[in-house]
């Protein structure tokens, strides 16, 4: 009787909208419109930079007290170089001579490259073939003389101070590095900054050379690139066990997010 007199009076006043449905229970049974749940905006995944925590002093205030000044940098940078910037004229003659300590395999030798007519020495090149062998497995491969030849313009820019070969042919490489190839080497000189040896390293560099500047480390980097290979420029702040298989020794793992960089060394 209720429901009767509900309609009628709906339909007296022209309401048209349907009335819920109450069940013998009480329930109602109307359908009422869901709202749509908003799905949460999935976040893109970009590619994680190995970055390192780079530490200075500096001075501040009237009183020049000092403090700390931390920043992060990119552990991996490289480029290319410009065509107009590499050199055009002719390299400076090399004297040829050379003393090289091998800090691995802490041996030495003191060569000169060239015979008297200015050609080759085979027997010097065997020599610094010996030095520059492979630490892990002991292999001898004759290393490109032009490496050597761009060694003794540094050592003779410096004074002809001895040269510490800290990495030269490393056969126990990934195919893609020069050192692999005979073609690279890592180096220092005692008191001679890496910058000045880096910067002038750049002057030698005629086109197909690859030079990089390893600040942690303390060395730089030379070498010759792959035929038709342009030149490349790095600077790599990992320094030394930052390696995946140095981790692995202090049994980190290196995971998936470590560095893919160019290959350069």
């Amino acid at each position: 009787m209720l429901r009767r007199l509900l309609l009628v009076c709906a339909l007296a006043f022209g309401v048209t909208s349907v009335l819920p449905v109450v069940s013998g229970d009480g329930a109602a049974e109307a359908k009422t419109k869901k709202k749509a749940k908003k799905k949460p905006a999935k976040k893109k995944k970009g590619k994680r930079v190995a970055k390192v925590k780079l530490c200075s002093t500096v001075q501040s205030g009237k009183g020049k007290k000092t403090r700390k000044k931390c920043s992060f940098v990119k552990e991996f940078q490289g480029h290319g170089v410009a065509r107009g910037t590499l050199r055009t004229e002719a390299l400076p003659p090399a004297s040829g001579q050379l003393a090289v300590r091998a800090e691995n395999l802490r041996e030495a030798t003191t060569v000169n490259i060239y015979k008297a007519d200015g050609s080759f020495d085979e027997e010097s090149l065997a020599k610094l073939d010996e030095i520059f062998r492979c630490k892990r497995t002991g292999e001898v491969r004759a290393v490109d003389p032009r490496l050597y030849e761009q060694l003794s313009r540094i050592a003779d820019h410096f004074g002809g101070k001895e040269i510490e070969l800290v990495s030269g042919f490393r056969f126990a490489e990934r195919s893609s590095s020069r050192h692999y190839h005979a073609s690279a080497m890592d180096i220092r000189i005692q008191g001679v900054t890496i910058r000045e040896m880096y910067d002038y390293a750049q002057s030698l560099d005629p086109g197909g050379m690859g030079i990089g500047i390893y600040p942690r480390s303390g060395f730089i980097h030379v070498d010759y690139r792959a035929p038709g290979e342009p030149s490349y420029r790095w600077t790599d702040y990992s320094g030394p066990g930052s390696s995946a298989k140095a981790k692995a020794k202090r049994g980190k793992k290196p995971g998936r997010t470590a560095r893919a960089k160019k290959p350069t060394s």
